[in-house]
């Protein structure tokens, strides 16, 4: 409907020029669904005013689409695998990252009880020490996802809870940056996880793990304490399998104390016996058969609650060891 207002200041002088005032801006699915999405987010607590500021001059972005689009790479092998992420560069960056952060990286240590080796692992695989954290406006990506009817409302639930971060004013819009998936910062969290796991370290009054190493790597030892991390205990390590060993569908599940793998042939990658046999591990074949294998533990299932993928746990483990020049645990 048009307003008075409008009518008066626009209309008017229009028609005494003997014109018609133009059409109002046609609805488009895009702009239907931003009014939705709106709706929800003011019901649900959200200011007007942040809506509206985050949606201002809102379109979708073809480029998000389109890399959404793409079919899924080639699995890759392990080895390939380890090799672009687990580089002697990212190596030398990590341990440069370890003796940078040491101060707050002890602090995090006492306070979240998670290894902080793994913690700056996590930061360098996820954005490169935070050198790379994605070009993408979060809000932009979010939206254009979600209108389009993608992956059965996850963006669309992720865009409310992006909403619900520019509400507290954590950070502004134009600052919300990530992925084309939505994922934000150093830490690569989504919104959701976010709001979940996201803390303000050093008590500045928000939670920025965009530019803030203290909130970003807190962040981390904070997602990793609630997701179940046992402190004092190892990610891992490789083995030496028995020829011809192939691992079940569900190897996670398949947890045996190290006496019960010993006794199938199984040693430390050195070949000799291991040093424990009461801890509970699984088994890990990324290869496959004849492949490098890697007995897990319980901290191995925390690192795949951050990204599922047993390559990118792996990866973790792996770098973090590398860093930290840690040796054989058990």
């Amino acid at each position: 409907m048009i307003s008075r207002r409008f009518f008066t200041t626009s209309a008017l002088p229009l028609l005494a020029a003997g014109l018609k005032p133009p059409p109002a801006p046609a609805e488009t699915p895009f702009t239907a669904f931003l009014a939705s999405v709106r709706a929800e987010a003011v019901g649900g607590g959200i200011a007007p005013s942040t809506v509206d500021r985050a949606f201002a001059g809102l379109r979708p972005n073809p480029k998000v689409l389109e890399l959404d689009s793409r079919p899924p790479e080639l699995i890759q092998t392990w080895e390939r695998y380890r090799a672009i992420r687990v580089s002697d560069q990212r190596v030398s960056a990590g341990r440069q990252a370890m003796q940078a952060n040491g101060g707050v990286l002890t602090e995090i240590d006492r306070r979240y009880r998670v290894d902080p080796a793994v913690i700056v692992a996590i930061w360098g695989l996820e954005s490169n020490y935070g050198g790379y954290t994605g070009g993408f406006a979060v809000i932009e990506a979010l939206a254009t996802l979600a209108a389009d009817g993608r992956h059965d409302g996850l963006f669309r639930s992720e865009l409310i809870s992006a909403l619900r971060i520019l509400d507290h004013g954590d950070i502004m819009p134009a600052g919300m940056t990530g992925s084309y998936a939505g994922a934000m910062g150093q830490p690569q969290f989504m919104p959701s996880s976010y709001l979940n796991y996201a803390v303000d370290f050093d008590g500045s009054g928000r939670r920025d793990i965009w530019n803030n190493c203290n909130d970003v790597l807190a962040s981390i030892a904070n997602y990793l304490a609630k997701s179940g991390w046992r402190p004092g205990e190892p990610w891992g390590q490789l083995v030496r399998a028995p020829s011809g060993f192939s691992v079940d569908r569900d190897k996670h599940n398949d947890r045996r104390p190290l006496a019960a793998w010993s006794r199938l042939g199984f040693t430390r990658a050195d070949g000799t016996p291991f040093l424990r046999t009461d801890v509970l591990v699984a088994v890990v074949t990324p290869d496959g058969v004849g492949g490098e294998a890697y007995m897990t533990c319980a901290n191995f299932d925390v690192i795949r609650r951050y990204n599922q993928s047993d390559l990118y746990a792996l990866s973790v483990g792996v770098l973090a060891n590398r860093i930290s020049s840690r040796s054989i645990e058990f």
